[in-house]
């Protein structure tokens, strides 16, 4: 059954690739744009590839032509993004847009972006629900733009779901979590020293289920915040033991109370002090939301490509966003770690 025309924004990015995916096979008329025009070889047939640079002056709506009856947006970020699409309303049915949970504050007006600072880890109400109050819009930091494009939006007339995704996970990643205990396995690093007591949870949501949730806000058209996440939250020891169990490797899990004893011994992409887990009864009442797959069913397609990736390369050439974001921290200075381990006794 043709549901009609949708135009994906960022369909070669992790999400964007699912996305693209989910909707030609649930009988849309995908037109997948990206700055390269690629493909992917898991897209049914009929995909039309787009090159598509949307900050030049104009290029969205050329690319646009005549419309579409959902636009996908994968990377909008801030105000700008947000009027480009509202300047094209009038050619565009609705809108599925990702978000973040990083725009979430809590009641002391602690963030993402203040949990590097003493005091500043945020403790919000578990579950999280999309009323929760966020911080304020801005063009400083990430969850500020992305406040920016929310509000932008939803105040814009054009009908727009925004989708507060967790901590994104699958194929394709620039900065993926997973390679944290994966390349430990890979190393044949006996020992996972984990801060924060192992109990740490981080709201995971798998791509193809973003896809679906993206597929079912592109049949149900509205404006909207809902957040986007996994139905289950395990625990970064949780997850250290099932990356282990699909490596086939076994090891020892050392746990400190409180955050790193020293530099960044024990912190992993999930180390918050504080659990953060999504509301997702919205999900579930507005669209019919049911997700598709669970954090550890879906591990053996993630593991398996990030040891692909880095089968005849170094980590920081295979995933140079990741690299870029650590910086000149190690994320596997083994050395630090048996410094402290030699210590504690």
């Amino acid at each position: 059954m043709d549901k009609g025309t949708a135009f994906v924004v960022g369909a070669t990015g992790q999400i964007g690739r699912a996305a693209v995916r989910a909707l030609a096979e649930d009988g849309w008329r995908v037109r997948a744009a990206s700055r390269g025009g690629g493909t992917d070889p898991g897209w049914p047939g009929g995909v039309e590839a787009v090159a598509l640079d949307r900050d030049a002056d104009g290029a969205l709506a050329t690319a646009l032509g005549d419309g579409c009856d959902v636009l996908v947006d994968m990377v909008a970020f801030g105000r700008d993004h947000a009027r480009q699409l509202a300047g094209l309303k009038d050619r565009i049915g609705s809108a599925v847009v990702i978000s973040t949970g990083a725009l979430y504050e809590d009641d002391h007006g602690h963030s993402f972006d203040t949990q590097d600072e003493p005091g500043g880890q945020p403790r919000y109400p578990v579950p999280l629900p999309e009323t929760h109050r966020t911080v304020a819009p801005g063009d400083a930091t990430y969850g500020s733009r992305k406040v920016l494009l929310e509000r932008e939006l939803l105040a814009s007339g054009l009908a727009t779901t925004l989708l507060r995704a967790g901590a994104v996970h699958g194929p394709h990643s620039r900065f993926p979590r997973e390679f944290y205990f994966v390349q430990r396995a890979l190393d044949r690093r006996p020992v996972r020293v984990l801060a924060y007591g192992g109990r740490n949870r981080f709201h995971p949501v798998h791509v193809s289920n973003l896809a679906e949730l993206i597929r079912l806000a592109a049949l149900r058209p509205g404006a909207r915040v809902l957040n986007a996440g996994d139905p289950e939250v395990p625990t970064v020891a949780g997850i250290s033991a099932a990356i282990d169990e699909v490596m086939g490797v076994r090891s020892e899990l050392v746990t400190v109370e409180g955050p790193a004893p020293v530099g960044t011994v024990g912190l992993t992409p999930w180390s918050l002090e504080h659990p953060l887990v999504y509301d997702m009864s919205a999900a579930e009442r507005e669209l019919g939301y049911r997700a598709v797959t669970g954090y550890e069913q879906s591990l053996p397609e993630t593991v398996a490509w990030l040891v692909d990736q880095v089968r005849e390369s170094d980590w920081r050439r295979a995933f140079p966003k990741m690299a870029q974001l650590y910086g000149e921290v190690d994320p596997f200075d083994y050395a630090a770690e048996d410094a402290w381990l030699a210590g504690r006794g």
